[in-house]
Formats: structure tokens, sequence, C-alpha cells
């Protein structure tokens, strides 16, 4: 099992500065030995820090307090707000995420995007009727490089699906926008919450994804 940690700055951005260093130096090792399959900064579309995506793959919650206290983003408060998500990364296949010494963009490249599913009866069986379809439209997505990493949100039990979370190359929310209104999961009623954030990826020493090279 993964979790996806959603984190929210705090009110004050002099944090983030001032422990990005130490940030990094714990976002790295954690992907080099495989617990963090992917972390990327969040921005507001005018880019604007704004938190963190941070996926680890841990076997229980056990495995997230330990990344949380060694975390200074969590222990020095730059985080104000989080989430923590289970989440499954769909086997895909993606290409080799930026690894130290690529070159890093400066500005946005991908957009990041928390899409939950309805609350109601029908919800479940509505994803499993369009999930065929789905899956069938991210898989070249993941092979060309548009989709970067993707997957479910689980419920608290990890058993049943409640919602997706994407990284694209959309360097605009309209292009994201356009791009979400065509796939079967918003067509066929199955994303009902959606929220954006800009960002753009890390170069960090990962792991291949499930799926990926």
């Amino acid at each position: 099992m993964a979790y996806a940690i959603l984190a929210f700055d705090g009110n004050d951005p002099s944090r983030r500065a001032a422990a990005m260093d130490r940030h990094r130096a714990v976002i790295s090792r954690w992907a080099a030995d495989g617990r963090m399959p992917f972390g990327t900064p969040l921005f507001t579309a005018e880019w604007v820090p704004s938190g963190s995506l941070m996926i680890l793959d841990v076997p229980d919650m056990a495995g997230v307090d330990a990344y949380l206290a060694e975390e200074p983003f969590s222990v020095e408060g730059v985080w104000g707000e989080r989430r923590i998500l289970p989440f499954r990364i769909a086997p895909l296949p993606y290409q080799r995420l930026p690894k130290p010494g690529d070159p890093v963009a400066t500005t946005r490249t991908h957009t990041v995007a928390i899409a939950y599913d309805g609350t109601d009866a029908d919800a479940p069986a509505r994803r499993q009727a369009a999930r065929e379809a789905h899956i069938a439209r991210m898989q070249p997505m993941a092979a060309d490089g548009m989709l970067a990493i993707g997957g479910a949100i689980m419920d608290e039990a990890g058993s049943r699906m409640i919602g997706s979370i994407t990284v694209t190359r959309h360097p605009t929310h309209e292009a994201a926008q356009a791009w979400m209104a065509e796939d079967p999961y918003v067509k066929g009623g199955v994303w009902q919450d959606i929220t954006l954030h800009a960002t753009r990826l890390a170069a960090l020493p990962y792991r291949p994804l499930p799926g990926g090279a």
C-alpha cells in the first residue's frame, strides 16, 4: 500500500525556504531507498508555492509517521495542514522520472489533479463501468510522458477506490481541464470534485514506478 500526503503550507512562506535544503536531503534519501516513489511541490495557478504532494511506499501508517518525524516541512511548521490518503499507484508504462543531474524546469510544466468520486450509493458502480476505458486512455499517456504518475485514492480500509490523483504534463489549468473533460471518469460521472495544482517535477534518485522504465 502507498500513501499520498497532501500538505498545504501555513501562513509564513519564509519557513519553506529556510527548511528547503534539509527537506531535499530527507526526500532524496527516501527516494533512493524506494520508500518515496514520487514527490512534488504544489503551486497556485499564479505560481506561488502552496504545499506538497508526497507519495510514500510503506506498509502501514507507522511508515508515514516515520517520514513525518524526519520531514522538516512537517517538524518545522512549513505545512499548516495535511491529509494522509491511502493510495494505489496504477501500474502503467511510465517514463523515467527526473534524476539528479537532469535539467529541472524553474517554471510550471505539470498539473496535479486531486479528483474525488461521488459519495452516493451508485458511485462505485460508475467507477467500475468506466474503469476499463479510463485505463486504456491512461496507458499511452504514461508511455509518452503525458502522465507522470497516477493512481487511486482508497478508503481508510484500503479496499475501495474513492478518487484519483494524476500528475500530467499540462502547463496551465485550462489545458488540464480540457484533457480531463474527455476522460471516461468525467464523462461517466465518476470524478465529481476536482482540484488542480500547478507543479514542476523534482529531480530525485527515484526507483522505477510500477510498470515503468
